[in-house]
């Protein structure tokens, strides 16, 4: 039986508790929850900030069907990520076998690929504009001889040529998978030597040894790179913006989902809209994301069990 003297120090625990909470509860509610609740609201509404909202139901979600740059954009979007996700694990992963190995200067090596992961996003945007200019750009530079030489042709005009402006910013996404190389880096580490040695004394080729053995112990972190890869595709910003002016050219092929909802909301002020499709781009990577996890769960192996 409690007694009157143990339940007021009980009490005072717990309110010491929630003061100690305090700041983080607040931050919580501050920052999370009263932005997506108000952001919910908001996509039902006509409202242009300048003006107090007006509640149009439905309205928003109804007109991204007949929203032709929403459909652009959302194209765009996945497009890039149906082609820059996968090819980035594939170099990501390459270059983690290759560095993996032991030679000479690893750890130089290991630095020089990872240092352009942490380079500011908008100073590498600003690099590779220059790099992709069609006039004086160091790529084309290089592609000219090449050219020349397998019987002529010009370079491409990347951000100048709608057919070429994606596959550009693809090329660029390449450039900053450090990141994931380390992780992968990390896996490879952990993979049992004494399994991949007796395979090859089978007289496992390469090739077996990687699908059989190094693969299965590293698809939980392929999961992982694969997963936060689609989210990141998904709400591709600041190269875009910066490559494009913010415009999303040429000719809207680079209009990706989140440069078109920065748009409609602090270009065109319709922060109603902007809502509604900031809420569908959030359906859409929750969709994704539950469809891998569910359909991968029989293909990706935790410490050597299924799960």
């Amino acid at each position: 039986m409690t007694t009157p003297k143990r339940n007021s120090q009980d009490r005072r625990r717990l309110l010491q508790g929630l003061l100690f909470c305090a700041p983080i509860i607040l931050g919580l509610l501050i920052f999370m929850v009263y932005p997506v609740t108000a952001s919910l609201y908001y996509s039902f509404t006509r409202y242009s900030v300048m003006k107090p909202p007006v509640w149009v139901g439905a309205a928003n979600y109804r007109q991204l069907g007949h929203d032709e740059l929403f459909w652009k954009s959302l194209s765009n979007t996945a497009y890039f990520a149906a082609i820059a996700v996968p090819l980035g694990i594939v170099v990501a992963l390459g270059l983690a076998m290759l560095l993996n190995l032991k030679v000479r200067g690893l750890a130089l090596y290991r630095t020089f690929f990872f240092v352009p992961s942490i380079v500011p996003l908008v100073a590498s945007s600003v690099l590779w504009i220059w790099l992709f200019n069609p006039q004086n750009g160091a790529i084309n530079a290089l592609l000219r001889p090449l050219l020349a030489h397998f019987g002529g042709g010009e370079p491409p005009g990347w951000f100048a040529d709608p057919a070429w402006s994606k596959p550009a910013i693809i090329l660029w996404s390449l450039w900053g998978v450090g990141g994931s190389m380390v992780i992968f880096l990390a896996a490879l580490q952990d993979v049992p030597k004494e399994l991949t040695e007796a395979a090859e004394v089978d007289g496992a080729k390469a090739w077996h040894r990687i699908r059989h053995i190094t693969l299965p112990f590293i698809s939980p972190q392929i999961l992982f790179v694969f997963i936060m890869g689609l989210i990141g595709a998904f709400q591709f910003f600041t190269p875009a913006y910066v490559m494009t002016q913010g415009t999303g050219g040429p000719v809207d092929s680079t209009l990706f989902y989140s440069l078109y909802l920065f748009n409609v909301a602090f270009a065109d002020f319709k922060m109603g809209y902007a809502c509604a499709l900031a809420w569908v781009l959030f359906l859409l990577i929750l969709g994704a994301t539950a469809l891998i996890f569910k359909s991968s769960a029989r293909r990706v192996y935790y410490a050597g069990g299924e799960r």
